[in-house]
């Protein structure tokens, strides 16, 4: 008959409680040669079995194995560096830059196939995009909550940092029903759905994609900028202007009077 030894691998975290009559570095440096602490049991895990015959030799290598102090020393230094480096690392960036009570914006009124989408954007103070909504005709309850929780869901995205650019490549040429000719924009010319037309108006508008247009552009796309320009007539209307609405077009969509003086006379 035959006699069999089973071996039990678990696996055992614990932890040491020391008491220190005073919290400095001196103190701490010498906890790892102090052997007076407490120690607590917090889990042990089985890791696995092993079945041997009794009477086989152990490996002689296994037994020879001794762990230099100095390693040990080394390995506290490191996780010891290793925490104190932890302590530095920043947080996540989690605000969220709020859209104001009053803002700018524009609405976009289309008909895709025989289905009418009206966009609505909102915009920062400096014309950056904040949010959008979604309204359409001939649809359930079900598809419109979607569509408005949808937009709901990026217009949270854009205010928390999340860039247009991300969205325009994630839902352009995106392909489901209602989709066709697009009636109503001067721009896009067709669709593939609900979704890349709403992008695809985005992204022309706010981002100067003129890629994704289909027709070209009747004025110039260059943009009105600060250093450029000493019109103050224009750094005004710029400020209280829709960038969407214009597509960043501002000397070609609006008229200086700012020279032009009217003179009323009232009847007698």
């Amino acid at each position: 008959m035959k006699k069999f030894i089973v071996e039990t691998y678990y696996t055992c975290t614990f932890k040491t409680v020391h008491t220190l009559n005073d919290l400095n570095d001196k103190e701490l440096s010498k906890i790892d040669e102090r052997n007076d602490g407490s120690v607590e049991v917090i889990d042990v895990k089985l890791n696995n079995r092993k079945t041997k015959k009794i009477g086989e030799k152990k490996d002689s290598k296994n037994d020879s194995i001794k762990v230099d102090s100095s390693v040990t020393k080394n390995i506290s230094a490191s996780i010891n560096k290793k925490s104190i480096e932890s302590t530095n690392i920043k947080p996540k960036n989690n605000t969220r830059f709020k859209m104001p009570d009053r803002r700018k914006g524009y609405i976009q009124k289309a008909q895709i196939g025989d289905h009418k989408v009206y966009l609505h954007t909102g915009e920062y103070d400096d014309g950056k995009i904040g949010e959008i909504f979604i309204d359409t005709n001939k649809e359930g309850e079900l598809v419109k909550a979607m569509m408005n929780n949808f937009a709901i869901a990026i217009s949270l995205g854009l205010q928390y940092g999340v860039p247009l650019d991300e969205y325009v490549d994630a839902f352009i040429d995106t392909k489901f029903e209602p989709s066709g000719n697009v009636i109503g924009n001067d721009r896009i010319l067709s669709a593939s759905s609900i979704l890349d037309y709403v992008f695809r108006e985005l992204a022309i508008s706010y981002l100067g994609k003129e890629e994704l247009a289909h027709t070209p552009s009747i004025a110039s796309s260059n943009s009105v900028s600060d250093e450029n320009t000493d019109d103050k007539f224009l750094k005004i209307v710029k400020n209280i202007t829709s960038k969407g609405f214009v597509r960043s077009n501002l000397k070609e969509k609006l008229i200086d009077l700012s020279d032009v003086r009217i003179n009323l006379k009232t009847k007698n």
